[in-house]
């Protein structure tokens, strides 16, 4: 049976810990998020975070009811980070654009996490604060629901696909991830056009481009296509009139 997870108003009662630390659920977090930085997905143990916590690792289990529901706590951190502070300005294309580019860009600045959490579904506070914002500029721009929900399943599984994507490739160790970049100049490059005529013709574009994310193009394409759907869809509501 899962432990009991402490009430917010309890936790802050607590005395220091050892360390002279006064735990919360956010202080946990954030150490969390700094041991994956620092170690890795292997790195972030029960143990570990308590030792850098200075706090018994029994403790921990007074904040979440397991490893998990810390993992789903980050992932809620990560987005989070990603719209603190957004503000809409009433155009949805730019608006949209915005979030996408915040949440990215919020992911691969911790890319052992995003890579731990990218994928899950925390249903916490800031999860379903950015669901609603990301589903109000949808809705703000005329589309119907139905619409609505399909272009915001696209957006947001978009965005933390390459989020996942990008922050893998970040999270290699150095060697790994030069001697993979390296790999456009040094062998795609030189790549004969008598035996690999497209690859040959486009080389010099694919080096310039392939070592860099896609995501802002991803992106650009997708909100094309949502507004070209608004438009289909002002189109036939003038129809139906």
């Amino acid at each position: 049976m899962p432990k009991n997870v402490v009430p917010e108003a309890a936790r802050r009662r607590r005395k220091p810990t050892k360390g002279g630390v006064v735990l919360s659920e956010r202080l946990i977090v954030e150490t969390a998020m700094r041991l994956l930085q620092q170690h890795g997905r292997e790195g972030l143990t029960v143990r570990r975070l308590g030792a850098a916590l200075g706090a018994d690792p029994s403790s921990l289990y007074r904040y979440f009811r397991g490893a998990d529901d810390l993992t789903l706590a980050i992932a809620d951190e990560l987005i989070g980070r990603a719209v603190r502070g957004w503000e809409a300005t009433g155009d949805w294309r730019a608006d949209l654009r915005d979030l996408g580019l915040r949440i990215h860009s919020a992911y691969l600045a911790h890319p052992q996490a995003a890579v731990l959490t990218a994928s899950r579904v925390s249903g916490r506070a800031n999860e379903i604060d950015a669901d609603e914002v990301i589903l109000g500029v949808l809705r703000s721009a005329g589309l119907p629901d139905r619409e609505v929900v399909r272009v915001y399943h696209a957006f947001i599984d978009q965005t933390l696909a390459f989020a996942a994507l990008d922050a893998a490739g970040r999270a290699l160790p150095h060697a790994a991830r030069v001697a993979d970049e390296a790999v456009w100049h040094a062998t795609y490059a030189r790549l004969p056009a008598q035996t690999h005529p497209n690859i040959a013709a486009t080389a010099s574009l694919l080096v310039e481009r392939m070592n860099d994310s896609a995501y802002p193009t991803a992106l650009e394409m997708l909100l094309d296509s949502a507004a070209t759907t608004l438009a289909r869809s002002a189109a036939d509501g003038q129809h139906s009139a």
